[in-house]
């Protein structure tokens, strides 16, 4: 039997996924998470060959489970995006892995700022400048690291350095490329000007192939390490968040992507660049896996991490030693008895919000009682963020795309009362998937296309569409809501 294999190598860890070529699952396994190591506050660094073995131990984990009876044709990869890896002339590792959540640059990306820098910069990259991503980072290694700065031949983000140790190919996706900013977002091709900008060429950065594109047969002696059976070939995939939309059927404007992690973000599409050369400050532009198609986007911060956070403050006594499914369990039924409708109190997210996503910053409540509950001030955190998706939702509605419907994945569209407040609050249908694992759905219909098994992304996701729950806005609290909402702005317009 022909089978797929979908690789997720997120930020926190690596899991793959076997299907069979009608979209059904055969077989899944997760490596052990990798560590943060934070060498001097604020940096946060990983170690690539920690991932790589992640790597090695989720697709054998797979192939335990099936044996002989799965022989995989293609493997692809969903990635996370925005970390650097500088190489030596052989692909090895000379420093390691600089994540996304690094904060060394913030100095350096402060000046750009008050440079008049951030505006050249998106008008090329189509991203506003994160002290995480690739770009301040190679910067940074210049001034203050010289040695790895000279040591390093090439620049690889995660997807580079795995599918280099997979085929010996260096080679990278139009999204994981983009995520770097180091992409002319109108050519797709490396951009002289930001490389010159940090003292690199275009040379030092993989080639970018399209997604769904075959690389090359997996090493013969990988194989053998993993128990990859046949001769499976690697196909180009795309960044996490792209591969998800790729397998929630996000592929046309009007639909929406929310990703509810520690941080949310919020993710539409866009097919038409010509029509939006420059996207409003708040949302960065890049490529989406599927062909003639860009995604828009904008982080809001750790909302997530908000509710988190009271949950350990508040609950975390509701018994001896109690797990996290009883500690949640008890939110869910005291909320179940606080009145809907946002009365008060309100809260002000705690890691960054519309005015300053990427930021740690004071928050907290406002218009407290003495009557309030923990579940009243557990209630106001989650409208806090539903206040903050229509916000944002606001600033795509003002770039001229559609609105139709919004599909919500991660921790909070576990809960049974989140999804219904972000549904009153924005107005508009919200799509609850039933199934996780969606970086690696998506990658493995990319790995399908790139076969030739589906004709293309659209129909790929159709064979392996899964059923959703549809949550849908209740009158009567949206009216309520409305007059919260402005409530809101004009509190956070305070601060």
């Amino acid at each position: 039997m022909e089978t797929l294999l979908g690789l997720d190598v997120g930020t926190t860890s690596t899991k793959a996924v076997l299907f069979d070529l009608s979209g059904a699952e055969l077989a899944r396994a997760a490596a052990p998470p990798y560590h943060n190591y934070t060498p001097k506050p604020g940096w946060v660094e990983q170690d690539p060959e920690e991932i790589w073995q992640a790597v090695l131990t989720a697709v054998r984990g797979v192939m335990s489970q099936v044996g002989a009876n799965g022989e995989v044709c293609a493997l692809c990869m969903a990635a996370q995006s925005g970390s650097l890896l500088p190489v030596d002339a052989h692909g090895e590792p000379v420093y390691p892995l600089i994540t996304w959540m690094d904060g060394r640059t913030e100095a350096l990306v402060h000046q750009w700022r008050k440079d008049g820098l951030q505006e050249q910069i998106k008008l090329i990259s189509g991203w506003s400048l994160y002290p995480g991503l690739c770009l301040p980072a190679i910067a940074w290694l210049r001034q203050h690291n010289p040695q790895v700065f000279a040591a390093a031949r090439h620049y690889f983000s995660v997807n580079d350095f795995i599918a280099f140790r997979l085929t010996g190919q260096q080679v990278t996706n139009p999204s994981n490329g983009g995520g770097m900013q180091l992409v002319d977002i109108h050519s797709g091709s490396w951009s002289d000007h930001l490389c010159n900008l940090v003292g690199i060429t275009t040379a030092q950065l993989s080639p970018i192939k399209p997604a769904a594109t075959c690389i090359a047969e997996i090493k013969p002696e990988i194989c053998q390490a993993t128990n990859l059976t046949g001769s499976p070939v690697l196909v180009n995939g795309g960044h996490d968040q792209g591969c998800t939309a790729v397998g929630l059927g996000v592929i046309s404007p009007g639909k929406l992507l929310l990703a509810c992690g520690t941080a949310w973000v919020l993710t539409g599409v866009v097919d038409s660049l010509a029509a939006h050369p420059s996207p409003p400050a708040a949302l960065d532009l890049n490529f989406h896996p599927a062909p003639r198609r860009w995604t828009i986007s904008q982080s809001l911060g750790g909302l997530g991490a908000s509710l988190e956070w009271w949950v350990n403050q508040a609950w975390q006594g509701v018994q001896e030693s109690p797990s996290r499914q009883a500690v949640y369990a008890a939110l869910d039924e005291e909320l179940s008895a606080a009145e809907s409708g946002s009365s008060g109190p309100y809260f002000l997210p705690l890691t960054g919000g519309h005015s300053d996503p990427a930021t740690t910053q004071r928050g907290g409540f406002v218009d407290l009682q003495l009557g309030h509950t923990r579940a009243n001030m557990a209630q106001a955190i989650m409208e806090s963020a539903a206040f903050e998706l229509r916000w944002a939702i606001a600033e795509i509605q003002e770039a001229k795309l559609p609105v139709d419907k919004l599909w919500m994945v991660g921790g909070a569209a576990q809960s049974p009362h989140w999804p219904h407040i972000l549904a009153d609050v924005l107005g508009i249908p919200i799509y609850l998937p039933q199934y996780d694992n969606w970086p690696a759905l998506g990658a493995a219909i990319l790995a399908g296309v790139g076969l030739g098994h589906f004709e293309n992304v659209e129909a790929g996701q159709k064979r392996f569409k899964k059923p959703a729950h549809r949550v849908v806005p209740d009158n009567t609290s949206q009216a309520l809501y409305d007059r919260s909402f402005m409530a809101y702005q004009q509190h956070t317009q305070r601060v």
